[in-house]
């Protein structure tokens, strides 16, 4: 029997206030802006370097196309969905009420991939470019810097001291700072996100601007390098697997659909936050890449300009704006902040509606009886991203991270095609054009992009899986409260 949750219940509770409801304070530029802040981040500033020093070359630029194309594709079925199903959840509660329960906890459980990781992944970015940024900064004879044992995880190594990292503590420290933010508020942490996503877009514009008279035509020649014999390394196939690495720089636009609750006009500001975030954010980032990899050659990418990728550009290459560098770093400080800023966010919403559903604890759900935020769940989660974010590397929790969610997308997308089906009356503000071409595409292109990833991410997801199938079997299925008749549809 497969549990559905329908959807008229799901537009009650979209409709629902009290004690024990979001508040309403969102506006269709809030969520634009949410998603820029989401979008543009790590992905941008740290992965564009990873994925083109060791896959695609200068032809990161292409890898940016085709993760933009999976973005694009699962993006449309994102915004029929989010305006269709305005509630809290994201993938996971439309897959509650297309695909039935068990797809629904898959779903919820692989998001934990998408959004507490990806916190994870950026809190460690933001550790990086922290240190960078100590390099200007001087008191007396007293050179401030962090030392690597300080600032990197155990399994990190300096390439030229071979010194070991034991605890990452600056992207601890910001993942905490943060999510006393969120308890504080959404308002206000919208707030925050819109001056610095306004300062963040200003920054990368002026890099691309100045950089563009720096770039040589030799660093960008061959424009797709030979590959090595080994799938990923150069050629088409470094491009593919440059798509699903920086695919991590797109994560961040459905996260404006677990705003659903907090959106004051969901059916018109969702599609407009989700859609418009990802095209500005794609321009950008095709600008971006080309700049970068014909200001530095992108084999240094692999080497001595592997952390703080744009400040190593700057420093060696554009001597002329070399005032730039700390103006940079801290631009690229304040986005990451907003991208962890905006993961976390994300994260406590969608444990909100599964803890709703009696999927988690109650506790999750728990809301601070002055700012209506999960506070309970904003302290759990510090304490899970934060083991990821001290302990972990960067290269592997991203990995982590981009897997999940392009395994999220695929799902979303086959959820529209299943709602057209079966709920073919529903109003949809929003309609995915050319179905089922479109969900089908975006499916295509995003397993083509988790195949990419390799065995090793294969197995971590699949590991993960069985962890979430251990937590559903023995706790879900006993507290589900449409298994106790609440509002039920089965079949």
């Amino acid at each position: 029997m497969i549990y559905k949750k329908p959807l008229s219940l799901l537009l009650k509770e979209s409709k629902a206030e009290g004690e024990n409801s979001l508040k309403r304070n969102l506006n269709a530029f809030n969520l634009v802006t949410l998603g820029i802040g989401a979008i543009i981040g790590a992905g941008l500033f740290v992965r564009t370097a990873l994925a083109a020093g060791g896959n695609a070359g200068p032809a990161v630029t292409i890898s940016f196309i085709l993760a933009a194309l999976g973005c694009a594709l699962a993006g449309l079925c994102y915004a029929e969905f989010s305006s269709m199903i305005p509630i809290a959840g994201s993938a996971y509660t439309y897959s509650y009420a297309t695909m039935g329960e068990m797809v629904a906890w898959i779903i919820g459980w692989d998001l934990v991939l998408e959004y507490a990781l990806g916190a994870a992944t950026v809190s460690i970015a933001w550790s990086e470019y922290l240190n960078n940024l100590l390099t200007y900064i001087k008191i007396g004879d007293l050179q401030l810097h962090i030392p690597y044992a300080l600032s990197h995880s155990p399994f990190s190594v300096d390439a030229i001291t071979h010194e070991h990292g034991i605890i990452n503590l600056p992207a601890l420290f910001i993942i905490g700072l943060l999510s006393i933010v969120l308890i504080r508020g959404t308002k206000e942490s919208a707030l925050i996100n819109n001056i610095i996503v306004v300062t963040k877009v200003s920054i990368v514009i002026i890099f691309i601007i100045l950089g563009w008279a720096y770039m040589k035509a030799a660093n960008h020649i061959p424009y797709i390098p030979a590959n090595t014999g080994k799938f990923g390394e150069f050629g088409w196939s470094g491009i593919l697997r440059g798509a699903g690495i920086v695919f991590f720089a797109f994560i961040g636009f459905d996260a404006v659909s677990t705003t659903a609750q907090e959106a004051k006009n969901p059916k018109r500001d969702l599609p407009i936050g989700i859609l418009g975030s990802l095209a500005i954010c794609t321009i950008l980032y095709i600008l971006f890449g080309h700049v970068l990899t014909g200001v530095a050659n992108y084999t240094e990418f692999t080497g001595a300009g592997k952390e703080a990728s744009v400040s190593y550009a700057i420093r060696h290459y554009m001597t002329a704006y070399a005032w730039l560098d700390p103006l940079v770093t801290v631009a690229i400080l304040f986005g990451f902040t907003s991208v962890i800023l905006v993961m976390l966010y994300g994260q406590t919403r969608v444990f909100y509606s599964m803890s709703c559903d009696g999927l988690v604890p109650k506790i999750f759900s728990d809301l601070h009886t002055k700012f209506k935020t999960p506070f309970k769940s904003n302290i759990l989660f510090f304490f899970f991203v934060g083991i990821f974010s001290a302990f972990i590397p960067g290269d592997v929790v991203g990995d982590m991270t981009s897997i999940g969610t392009l395994f999220a997308f695929a799902l979303v997308s086959v959820g529209v095609l299943i709602m057209r089906k079966t709920d073919p009356d529903t109003p949809r503000p929003f309609r995915t054009p050319w179905v089922p071409f479109i969900p089908i595409m975006a499916v295509l292109v995003c397993l083509s992009m988790i195949f990419s990833l390799g065995p090793a991410n294969w197995i971590r997801l699949g590991v993960w899986m069985i962890i979430g199938f251990i937590i559903y079997f023995t706790y879900s299925i006993k507290h589900s409260k449409i298994r106790k008749g609440e509002g039920i549809e089965s079949i």
